[in-house]
């Protein structure tokens, strides 16, 4: 059984983590497969947006494998197999696995069908918009393991939600339910496990029929104007909007509307 499942379908990509027997936790394997899919998402322009998920219905992830791969990054396990090595060697995976240092313009959708802790909740604060099953708890519990959540969330929870509740999950490490995650931001939506799949799906499809084009420039423009003074921000806004409006795209919208008939977007 492969450990990630990845599939492209009428413009959105599927990714399924895929070791629901141990809550979907991310081992070797899964972090060489999942970085390999985030970077086809990104170069493939037949896909607009994808939706992360977990296979089963207990867990998205419950982060990664404490007998697997924290073991061999902390060298406490030896290298066993050709996705242990690669791991080791190329330590640029783990980045492209979690979205960190190489950014994906291109929405991704999480869709959090239960635990979503440590390196599960690391993945989903990648994301741009949650939606998670009324059983679902998110959490880092890294510092009660004696580590830190280095895959970006020591930087990205402070931006999303308000700083002391960052500062409660990253020092605490324990999990929060979904209704509490959606009172203070951290998720979008809180649905039954029945309707998770689909709503989901119904953002996804919303966002694939938009201009692509203008869909990776607005993601574009919010990462990389987080945290700059306004002046150097809008020097970037004014870039990204330049472009957008000298496209294709953006003459096909209004006269699609003007004509009242569906546009016809090239992403260009």
């Amino acid at each position: 059984m492969t450990a990630l499942l990845y599939e492209k379908r009428d413009g959105i990509a599927y990714i399924t983590l895929n070791r629901p027997h141990v809550h979907n936790a991310i081992d070797p394997e899964m972090m060489v497969r999942l970085a390999e899919a985030w970077q086809d998402f990104d170069a493939d322009d037949g896909v607009r947006v994808a939706i992360v998920t977990g296979a089963g219905e207990r867990a998205f992830s419950a982060g990664a494998d404490l007998g697997r791969l924290i073991p061999l990054l902390t060298g406490a396990r030896q290298p066993e197999d050709e996705w242990d090595r690669r791991v080791l060697a190329e330590r640029r995976l783990m980045d492209a696995a979690l979205m960190r240092r190489r950014p994906i313009y291109k929405p991704v959708i999480a869709a959090i069908n239960g635990f979503c802790l440590a390196g599960g909740t690391e993945l989903a604060l990648a994301t741009d918009i949650r939606i998670a099953a009324e059983h679902a708890t998110l959490g880092l519990s890294e510092v009660q393991r004696a580590l830190v959540p280095g895959g970006g969330s020591m930087v990205r929870l402070p931006r999303q939600v308000p700083y002391c509740k960052a500062m409660e999950i990253l020092l605490v490490g324990e999990p929060v339910p979904a209704q509490e995650a959606y009172r203070f931001g951290l998720v979008n939506y809180v649905v039954p496990l029945s309707e998770l799949m689909t709503t989901a799906e119904r953002f996804a499809r919303r966002i694939a029929q938009n201009g692509p084009l203008a869909v990776r420039k607005i993601k574009e423009a919010v990462l990389r104007t987080s945290g700059l003074p306004l002046a150097d921000a809008f020097r970037i806004e004014d870039e990204v909007a330049r472009e957008v409006f000298a496209s294709e795209d953006a003459r096909e919208g209004p006269r699609a509307f003007m004509e009242k008939r569906p546009p016809q977007y090239k992403g260009r």
